[in-house]
């Protein structure tokens, strides 16, 4: 096998802190206390919290990451001379 000379590893990111977490968890125990899903005057408030938050945080999108294929195009030729 061949050596990579110019092999270049980045650091990991940490992990963004989703903004909606508090309301979404709000949502989620409305849901689990009013054993209805379809009910939607009981949890009418915390559907509103969470759609205001979601509508106002700006939604940042995570980068698609390459394929495995993508990196072994890329080092495939370092490999072969």
């Amino acid at each position: 096998m061949g050596k990579l000379v110019k092999l270049k590893v980045r650091p990991r990111k940490a992990d963004t802190i989703n903004p909606c977490v508090p309301q979404l968890t709000a949502m989620l125990g409305c849901w689990a206390v009013a054993q209805d899903l379809r009910n939607q005057t009981a949890c009418a408030e915390a559907a509103k919290g969470l759609a205001d938050c979601m509508r106002t945080s700006g939604g940042v999108r995570k980068q698609a990451r390459p394929t495995i294929n993508y990196h072994l195009a890329r080092l495939g030729k370092n490999l072969m001379r």
